[in-house]
Formats: C-alpha cells, structure tokens, sequence
C-alpha cells in the first residue's frame, strides 16, 4: 500500500512541478534538510543537539513554502528544461540561494558537529535560508 501512495506523491509532484527547472530547485532543497537531519544524528551533546534540532525543525517547515514557490513556478513560468524562463530569474535565484545556504548550514553543523564550529553559524546560515525565500516569495507580491 505504501508503495501505491509513494507513487501517487511522485506523480503529483511530477504534475504540479514538472520534470525540469522547478522540480530540481524542490529536490535540491528536500536533499539539503536530509543532509541537516543526517548530521543531526551524530550530534553527541545533548543541549547542542536539542539547539539543532529546533534549527532543523525551523527549516524543515520551510518545506511546504518551498514546494509551493516551485509550484508556481511552473504554473506561471513553465520549464521542462533546466533553463530559466524570461521573467523568473528572481525567483529561480531565491530558491537556488535557499538551497546553497541549506547546505552550508548543514555544513556549519557538522563543524559544530566535530566541536570545531559554533552554534551562532548555524544560526546565521538557517536565517539566510529564510531570507532567501523571502526575497523569492516577493517575486509574487
């Protein structure tokens, strides 16, 4: 039964988002909170632990905003190629730069990981992230 519902979510996603640009921009962001939530894992300190996580909860709601910018995306700027269309570069650029700073959050938490890195970066990198999609949600308003 599971196997029949993971197909009917692929193929929805592959509906609303496409086979190109917009879905590539979701799964990019999708692999860096898997990559977060791995690292997270080996986090041995409990009260850093429990830090990351509220971090990782934060971007994990990120989520459905992400899959519904992309959404939109294909909806009003169509993409079955990894080509930017005219009139998207703005919002294409937000959801990239969300996705490069989620994985140099995860990054930072590894470091913090090894005891090498502080909790502050991983702050600091989680808020670009946001930022980022601020500035990609506005591309709407």
């Amino acid at each position: 039964m599971k196997l029949f519902k993971g197909r009917r979510r692929a193929n929805k996603i592959d509906q609303e988002l496409g086979k190109g640009l917009w879905r590539q921009a979701h799964d990019r962001f999708v692999r860096g909170l898997d990559r977060y939530h791995q690292i997270l894992d080996g986090v041995e300190d409990d009260a850093v632990h429990n830090e990351l996580v509220v971090i990782g909860d934060q971007l994990a709601d990120q989520l459905p905003r992400v899959y519904e910018l992309c959404r939109r995306g294909q909806q009003d700027f169509p993409a079955t190629e990894m080509q930017v269309p005219p009139g998207a570069h703005a919002l294409h650029g937000g959801l990239s730069r969300a996705a490069n700073h989620l994985a140099t959050t995860a990054e930072a938490e590894a470091m913090v990981r090894l005891s090498n890195g502080e909790l502050a970066s991983v702050h600091h990198r989680a808020r670009q992230v946001l930022d980022c999609l601020n500035e990609a949600e506005s591309t709407f308003s």
